[in-house]
């Protein structure tokens, strides 16, 4: 029988990642089915021990139960204990392991994909909550010159760098409000990066009017058909590039792909074909 993994999520049903794996299998030549399983809100435990027990070899994590999963786990990544949630399981001998996968596939998204270089330059994260703790680790340990997390409240800004401050002393990192924005950049962006959920909801995060340098990109977790309303206002405020999650959707699920087969999978015509379709 073929090895079995899921997605769990509430709600799910819209969810892309049964697709990405099916072309994932389909590249690799790996024997497995995956599926997206809706879980309830008050259950989301017994529905991962119990797909375990039928046989499951894995599986994702989507909203809202990243940080539960983080607690349901046996063992953790190292990335995983730093992001504070997980969404890759891995299930064997009765115990499950998590790990995060996220800002792995924002960071190969950047690099590979979009062939943007982040070491030595000037990033800005936008959000301070999962997504953005998630990506932080991922992207400091490509060395930028600067990374600045600005974010709605403050507090919580300052809370998500301060324990990421002593292991990246190579990148100068601050934490701050929206409201504080223009005195946190001192100067403009090479990358921004809009980790908040605001183009859910059509709107954007503030931006001082000179937030992109020359050739900057700006970056949208979300996606969706055309301009989030933050690469809208991006594309208003000069950014050179612009790009959505797509790619780190497809990005993350090839890493997840990876810590469960031990294959690595091309993620540009899996990409292509979302495009597409």
């Amino acid at each position: 029988m073929s090895d079995r993994y899921c997605v769990f999520g509430n709600p799910v049903g819209h969810s892309k990642s049964p697709a990405i794996h099916a072309l994932f299998a389909r590249q690799t030549g790996e024997d497995l089915v995956y599926e997206a399983r809706l879980a309830p809100l008050d259950g989301f435990a017994a529905a991962v021990r119990d797909f375990a027990a039928g046989g499951g070899r894995g599986a994702n994590v989507t909203v809202p139960f990243k940080e539960e999963a983080f607690r349901l786990c046996d063992t953790l990544s190292a990335r995983a204990r730093l992001a504070g949630a997980v969404n890759t399981l891995s299930f064997a001998d009765g115990r499950i392991a998590g790990d995060n996968t996220d800002g792995a596939g924002l960071v190969r998204d950047l690099m590979e994909n979009l062939r943007t270089p982040l070491a030595g330059r000037r990033v800005l994260l936008l959000g301070a909550g999962g997504a953005a703790r998630g990506a932080l680790g991922p992207l400091l340990e490509q060395a930028p010159a600067a990374l600045v997390v600005a974010n709605r409240t403050a507090a919580r800004a300052d809370a998500l760098v301060r324990p990421f401050t002593a292991l990246y002393p190579q990148t100068r990192l601050t934490g701050g409000g929206f409201d504080a924005l223009a005195d946190l950049a001192g100067g403009a962006f090479d990358v921004v990066v809009n980790a908040t959920s605001a183009s859910l909801a059509g709107e954007a995060p503030p931006l001082p009017a000179d937030a992109f340098a020359p050739g900057a990109l700006a970056y949208d977790m979300m996606y969706g058909q055309g301009d989030t309303a933050f690469l809208a206002l991006a594309r208003r405020l000069g950014a050179a590039r612009l790009a959505d999650g797509l790619g780190m959707l497809v990005g993350q699920a090839a890493e997840a792909f990876f810590v469960w087969r031990g294959v690595r999978p091309a993620t540009l015509p899996v990409l292509a074909a979302l495009r597409a379709a």
